[in-house]
């Protein structure tokens, strides 16, 4: 495997991308609408319902999506769904459950939303607004607003479209959701830095959706997210909760290294993956890029290898693992004075994830080390190998209580243990071990490799009139020997064969 380099810039130019004139719609979202439609005439009820955001840019795309939200108009979603339910009773339908998800400002939730099951698909209601932000906080003063103020307010013009159920048709009320579409750009509605510090987590957003779908970001979008201001607001006014959730949809999606670039490119590293204040050792200059280097080179390493036989959830560990493998051996104090490594502050501290996940990390990274001689144990790479060149080097640095058995065997059980130990995610600490020790025999295009002796040579050496299957014996020879001694000459290639024929034992 090559030395690890930093990967280029992302989207730098933006692509060419195919958008529907029009949407269309499948049989459960006409049921789905039709039965909206018949409860707003069944009440009278004067108000247009829309479909909002990624559901309306993904039809657009021809591609299918079942996260449904309905923005209402001059009404809020509870009050929309018990409707719904009068409806169904009136008609002698069976009424649904409403599931009320409660406004949380600290995960980016402004507005009380009602949820419904219908016709197997979870649809979300939810109110048209308006917000006014103040300087000190993310949470915003709530209104009902238009339709167009709730375009604008929103964090990207490709999630700014609604689909109007009453007029089946798309509006494009900010008149660049459609062209930024096509043109695969990244775009705030309103102003980049005014939305941001609005609500610092669309930085993040808008990271994740140019990755997601290889679009390009506006010029003055990543002048605004590189903006002092706008960093401050990241680390000081966003629940980490809902950063880990965004750093996590990347990692797990398509193009998780496209994602970690722009977050490097854009100086946002160290504001989402912030570092506990004392760490042994400091963090060096670049340390970022070499992160996003070697989950590239994790990345790239397990798409030519194939992942049929790696899990999701293992691809995401994995993904994080090489993330943050500069990182394996920086440690903190915790309040108790022990010493912990960085990984679980990340985790735990700036992302807000699982502790398991975090143990899991740290687990498999640390067998990066522990898979190699130095580490006492053994690459497990290593014992495949048909010719062992550091079999001295491994025996001496044995465990003392391994079991008295030959060197390969002994390889055999120290991998044996190792793997006990990591379980399923022995492939991702080989991958990593793979990225930290790579093991270079000069084996590349072996198969290209010209023999130093021909066959004309050998004939003369042994005296032969014509060939045949001595020629071929010692063309096999010669060649083991040229593998064994990459750096010989011709030279000492015939010498070495001149010494084997004179200690041949001569047949009468």
């Amino acid at each position: 495997m090559g030395a690890v380099t930093a990967t280029e810039t992302v989207g730098s130019l933006p692509p060419s991308v195919h958008v529907n004139d029009r949407i269309i719609l499948t049989d459960k979202e006409n049921q789905i609408f039709d039965l909206l439609l018949k409860v707003c005439r069944h009440f009278n009820i004067n108000t247009e319902l829309r479909v909002a955001g990624g559901w309306v840019r993904d039809k657009l795309l021809g591609k299918e999506c079942y996260d449904i939200d309905i923005a209402l108009e001059n009404m809020v979603g509870k009050e929309f769904c018990d409707k719904v339910n009068e409806y169904l009773s009136a008609t002698g339908e069976e009424t649904k459950g409403i599931g009320l998800i409660q406004s949380n400002p600290d995960q980016s939730k402004h507005l009380e939303t009602a949820r419904m099951h219908l016709f197997d698909v979870w649809i979300d209601f939810v109110n048209l607004r308006s917000e006014e932000y103040t300087n000190n906080s993310r949470i915003p003063t709530m209104e009902f607003g238009t339709a167009q103020q709730d375009a604008y307010r929103r964090d990207l013009t490709i999630n700014s479209m609604f689909y109007n159920i009453n007029t089946s048709s798309v509006e494009d009320l900010t008149g660049r959701g459609i062209p930024d579409l096509k043109s695969g750009k990244i775009v705030t509605p309103s102003a980049p830095k005014e939305t941001f510090l609005d609500d610092p987590l669309r930085v993040i957003r808008a990271i994740r959706f140019g990755a997601r779908f290889g679009f390009v970001l506006d010029e003055q979008l990543k002048i605004a997210a590189m903006d002092d201001e706008v960093k401050t607001a990241i680390i000081s006014k966003i629940s980490r909760e809902r950063v880990g959730h965004e750093i996590n949809l990347m990692i797990s999606g398509n193009r998780p290294v496209d994602a970690m670039s722009y977050i490097s490119e854009l100086q946002l590293f160290w504001s989402v993956f912030s570092l506990p204040p004392e760490i042994e050792p400091p963090a060096l200059d670049g340390c970022e890029r070499l992160c996003v280097a070697y989950m590239d080179a994790s990345w790239r390493f397990l798409q030519l290898i194939g992942c049929s036989s790696i899990t999701t959830d293992q691809m995401r560990l994995t993904l994080y693992a090489a993330l943050l493998l500069p990182l394996r051996k920086t440690v903190y104090q915790d309040k108790k004075g022990k010493q912990v490594p960085v990984a679980r502050y990340i985790f735990g501290t700036s992302l807000k994830l699982k502790s398991s996940d975090a143990e899991t990390v740290c687990f498999i990274a640390t067998p990066g080390d522990n898979l190699t001689p130095s580490g006492g144990k053994v690459l497990i790479l290593d014992s495949f190998y048909p010719v062992k060149q550091n079999l001295q080097i491994l025996e001496v640095e044995w465990k003392e209580e391994i079991i008295d058995a030959p060197v390969m065997a002994k390889l055999r059980v120290l991998a044996g243990l190792v793997l006990r130990e990591i379980k399923e995610f022995w492939r991702s600490a080989l991958v990593l071990s793979i990225l930290l020790y790579p093991t270079d025999i000069g084996l590349e295009k072996v198969w290209e490799l010209k023999p130093l002796v021909n066959g004309k040579d050998i004939m003369s050496i042994l005296q032969l009139k014509s060939g045949g299957p001595v020629v071929k014996e010692w063309q096999q020879k010669l060649l083991e020997w040229q593998l064994a001694h990459p750096l010989g000459s011709s030279e000492e290639c015939i010498d070495w064969m001149k010494q084997s024929q004179s200690k041949r034992p001569r047949t009468e």
